[in-house]
């Protein structure tokens, strides 16, 4: 608002300048009116602290004002057009030129001085306080005067326009009552910005700048405290997905959710096709407050990245309720679909030849599961669609130069298989990372690094096709900003996605009109071949026979095997194998849960659940090995329940090693029950129960001091319902408030009721504080020592 106004003020010329005939108080008592008729000030002063009585005008001056004003033209329809613009103060051409020739015929001897705004007579509403302009003007006025009221107006017209914006309250009496000009008011400074114009960000603001610098693409939840928010266009997003409130908080748009809802939230914006990113403190309030930048602002760091395909991690796992493991009572911790692929594809296009090579790797982080291929393919890329259709990514990723064709197909398949919460996440990467020369430099550097004890691993990969090489690269550098890299350790685990030996390969033509994986009508699973053929009662059961589905087996001699199986299932009487089915039956994503202990993103509770279901199916079928040589007929049964107790067996020593109770509750602090083989975490313990003892000790300093033998510390009621003890204050000196005289004035008064009050001496004050930072150090060496702890399993 102050920019117009001040626009206005040093466009237009001031009309009360030629009344020079009238009083003093009667041009600004003019001037003023039609602001006073839109902004009700207090009822006996106007903005300026003057009087609001106005004296009144003789007949002959009112006569010259009316007379005067005539020639402006205010009440001609056409030439009180405003123009769209801000120009010219908001008044038309005509106008203004109409103006100009009434000032230089009213009186020459009149200096043309920027003053009062023309526009009073309709749009008083619209300028601010107006100074009023001394009727006193010599001829001999020098133009560098007429310049300096100029600047003067203006100022005073920029800072009574700042005041209108805080409210009407600000317009003070800013001197004694009377005939008091404007001319007489204190200078103003204009050169002193406005606050309300300037941006500051706080510091925490200026770290999400800085994180949302690094990390552009994702959508960044930011922990602050006891809840994760997220700020600007994040917000906006995170709300419109999530359905929850974004409103504005200094100045980023912001909205937050809770800590431990946190997974509920991250999947299902991943689910939307978003990559997000978790940012965490790296700091704890207690070392903190020890350390030299006790005053400033908690470190945050991006902790970890997640989406459609990368979901690993004991921050974005639901946290099951364990049951009785014996009674198959067990939850599942994996509530994704089965397959959660990631496909990346390059192009290789041969100019003698002419003819076009497409490059695959797809790898499922979750399971371990890669897939590779390569292959000629047409301009109606069919191999390029069976291929994917048979994948079924949850998310792909391209490079910028891929061709058209290709592009236009990829984008049918995912709009095709898109639902309302359910998207396909394509995302284009440099193509200089898939050229040979960087693709191949990037696999050198990350074999060489990853398999020194094998030097064939680098040989075979190296001997892989350019084409997938080309894919193999970029998926490297991809899955290294989740550091889930390992999966690609072992060249062992790559699998031919068109291998003969695999089984049969179908065209997208057959897929998609025998309805095999999908059905036609919405793209669902609901109707199809797969769907009628799976009855599996796990997860990984339901991978398997969507592998079995889509590429059949064309040995004979592996079909009459696994029809001799199939058959022993279903028409056997045995106990045994109905023993074996229950024990399976209720088995946890045992792929999903091994894979995440081998990226050492497993959290307590889903290491314990798969470790105990490990331990109790290999015991199990331990104690059925004579009546399954004895009783199963079926080799391809026989061997496999024959070799798997020897397989299960190291499960055994890891759940020695865990304190069960503290397992399932995650608390990492009481994890290992056995700490001969964790110095630190000893040493740390020790710390602790040394400085329990002293506060213990204490005790009877306070009962002399209180004259009460038989006191006892007692903790805050919040204690009794939460389970982190670092949130309430512990080792409370209780006092009645009818015996506070008996309390040292050098006492820390913590909390207090009607009837009691609580306090901490100075020793307990130093000695507690010094508890907490032990407390969360031990914290800091438990998280490290579980990592360790998973690095060595």
């Amino acid at each position: 608002m102050p920019k117009p106004l001040r626009k206005c003020s040093s466009t237009q010329p001031s009309i009360s300048r030629y009344f020079g005939g009238l009083s003093s108080s009667s041009a600004s008592n003019t001037q003023q009116q039609p602001l006073r008729s839109k902004q009700k000030l207090s009822p006996d002063e106007d903005d300026f602290g003057l009087p609001t009585k106005r004296a009144k005008l003789s007949q002959q001056h009112q006569q010259v004002e009316d007379s005067d004003c005539e020639p402006s033209s205010c009440h001609t329809p056409k030439q009180t057009t405003l123009k769209s613009s801000r120009g010219a103060g908001g008044l038309c051409s005509s106008t203004l030129e109409k103006l100009k020739g009434f000032t230089c015929s009213a009186d020459p001897n009149v200096d043309k001085t920027d003053g009062a705004s023309s526009k009073i007579c309709e749009h008083g509403s619209n300028v601010g306080p107006l100074r009023s302009v001394s009727n006193k003007h010599s001829d001999d006025t020098k133009p560098q005067e007429e310049q300096e009221d100029e600047e003067e107006e203006e100022e005073v017209g920029e800072k009574a326009a700042t005041k209108q914006v805080f409210g009407f309250t600000q317009f003070g009496k800013s001197g004694g009552r009377g005939g008091r000009t404007a001319e007489q008011s204190p200078p103003l400074d204009s050169s002193a910005p406005s606050r309300r114009s300037k941006s500051v960000y706080t510091p925490l603001e200026q770290q999400v700048i800085q994180l949302k610098q690094q990390h552009p693409d994702a959508l960044l939840a930011v922990e602050c405290g006891y809840k994760y928010r997220f700020f600007g266009e994040d917000a906006e997003i995170a709300a419109k997905e999530l359905n929850i409130t974004c409103h504005l908080d200094h100045n980023f748009m912001t909205c937050s959710i809770p800590t431990h809802r946190l997974f509920v939230h991250v999947r299902r914006l991943v689910s939307h096709g978003h990559k997000v990113g978790v940012v965490k403190q790296t700091e704890t309030s207690a070392i903190k407050a020890s350390g030299a930048n006790k005053n400033a602002l908690f470190t945050r760091q991006l902790s970890a990245l997640y989406t459609k395909s990368t979901l690993v991690g004991e921050g974005i796992l639901k946290d099951c309720v364990l049951g009785d493991v014996e009674e198959g009572a067990s939850g599942d911790l994996m509530l994704d679909p089965p397959d959660s692929f990631l496909l990346c594809i390059s192009e290789n296009w041969d100019k003698l030849k002419k003819q076009l090579t497409v490059g695959m790797v797809a790898v499922q982080p979750s399971t371990g599961d890669i897939l590779l291929d390569c292959f000629p393919d047409g301009p109606s890329r069919s191999e390029v669609e069976s291929r994917v259709l048979k994948i079924n990514p949850v998310e792909i990723l391209i490079p910028s130069n891929l061709s058209e064709e290709t592009l236009r197909l990829l984008q049918s398949i995912t709009n095709a298989s898109a639902q309302a919460d359910d998207r396909v996440r394509v995302e284009k990467r440099d193509s200089a990372q898939f050229e040979f020369a960087s693709a191949m430099n990037t696999v050198t550097e990350f074999y060489c690094h990853t398999q020194e004890k094998d030097s064939r691993s680098l040989s075979t990969v190296a001997s892989l096709d350019s084409p997938v090489i080309c894919c193999l690269g970029p998926l490297i550098q991809y899955l290294q900003e989740f550091h889930l890299e390992r999966v690609l350790g072992s060249e062992s685990s790559f699998r031919r996605l068109s291998c003969a030996a695999e089984g049969m390969t179908l065209s997208a033509a057959t897929l998609r009109n025998l309805e095999i994986l999908n059905n036609q009508t919405d793209g669902g699973v609901k109707g199809s071949l797969l769907w009628v053929l799976d009855h599996t009662r796990t997860p990984f059961g339901r991978r398997l026979m969507r592998k079995w589905v889509s590429q059949p087996l064309t040995d004979a001699q592996s079909i009459s095997e696994r029809q001799d199986a199939v058959q022993e299932i279903l028409e056997s009487h045995s106990l045994t194998l109905n023993s074996i089915r229950a024990l399976l039956s209720h088995l946890p994503d045992l792929e999903r849960g091994i894979c995440s202990i081998y990226h050492k993103k497993s959290s307590t509770q889903e290491f314990y659940l798969i470790s105990r279901s490990v331990s109790h199916l290999g015991l199990e079928l331990q104690a059925l090995l004579p009546a399954i040589q004895s009783q199963i007929s079926s080799a391809l049964l026989r061997g496999l329940l024959l070799d798997t107790p020897d397989l299960l067996a190291p499960a055994h020593s890891f759940l020695k090693v865990l304190n069960e109770k503290a397992a399932k509750s995650g608390n990492k602090t009481e994890l290992f029950s056995d700490l001969s083989g964790f110095p630190v975490l000893r040493e740390r313990r020790e710390q602790i129960h040394a400085v329990v003892n002293e506060i213990q000790e204490h005790r009877k300093e306070i009962r002399q001091t209180l004259k009460a033998p038989a006191f006892d510390y007692t903790a805050s009621a919040p204690a009794l319902f939460i389970k982190v003890f670092l949130l309430c204050p512990q080792f409370l000196i209780e006092v009645k408030n009818s015996g506070s005289s008996s309390v040292p004035p050098d006492w820390v008064k913590i909390s207090s009721t009607k009837a009691v009050s609580r306090y901490h001496s100075p020793f307990l004050v130093e000695r507690y504080r010094k508890l907490l930072q032990l407390r969360e150090q031990l914290l800091l060496d438990s998280q490290r020592e579980w990592t360790n702890f998973l690095e060595y399993d």
